[in-house]
């Protein structure tokens, strides 16, 4: 964080928070919403709480300065939210539950995309191995945009079609889909901060 200039000002690296206070801060949360989860909401959405933490922890954040397959491992445990809101509800993972959850997963890719695209010098400075870190000329990374964003929008109007929602629901939307799209093209094409940051906006 300290390497890049958008994450500087945060409280690791400014030293107003130490090393070892963020480390008994976040530990201690960590249990606290594991013993909160399984014994006031239920044991699932306690694993799946688990699993967010090995992700994030274990897995993705040692990961992003070795490949930039970290987004894709970061992205499981990012899904994690609805698929957890779901179960606390309803106590079992249902279809519902698993669009909800591949929805978020792909969503992420054109969303994180646009914010490396932004600051890819600040991370490749931090040696931070986001795609567009390597991939200069951004071919990868607008393919991967648009890709990601036609499935994102594919996946969204699925709860219709599995008669979890009404007629608006596609509707909108739609409409959403359509203008995140558009902006997921113009982002790919132009390969500009610009467009990366109007991308980011819209998502």
């Amino acid at each position: 964080d300290a390497f890049m200039e958008r994450t500087a000002g945060r409280p690791l690296p400014t030293r107003k928070v130490t090393p070892t206070e963020a480390l008994v801060f976040g530990i201690a949360q960590c249990v606290a919403a594991e013993l909160y989860l399984y014994f006031l909401v239920n044991p699932i959405t306690a694993l799946l709480g688990v699993t967010v933490i090995v992700g994030y922890v274990v897995m993705y954040t040692p990961l992003k300065p070795v490949t930039s397959a970290s987004t894709a491992i970061g992205a499981i445990p990012g899904a994690m939210p609805p698929l957890m809101g779901w179960t606390s509800a309803a106590n079992e993972i249902t279809l519902g539950a698993w669009i909800l959850f591949v929805f978020l997963f792909l969503w992420q890719f054109p969303h994180f995309f646009a914010i490396a695209w932004m600051y890819k010098d600040q991370y490749a400075n931090a040696g931070i191995k986001m795609l567009p870190v390597v991939d200069p000329d951004g071919r990868i990374t607008a393919r991967q945009i648009v890709m990601f964003s036609i499935m994102t929008v594919a996946v969204s109007v699925a709860p219709f079609f599995f008669g979890l929602t009404g007629w608006v629901f596609p509707i909108l939307t739609g409409l959403l889909g359509a203008w995140f799209m558009w902006h997921s093209v113009r982002a790919a094409r132009a390969k500009s901060p610009e467009l990366a940051r109007k991308l980011l906006m819209v998502s």
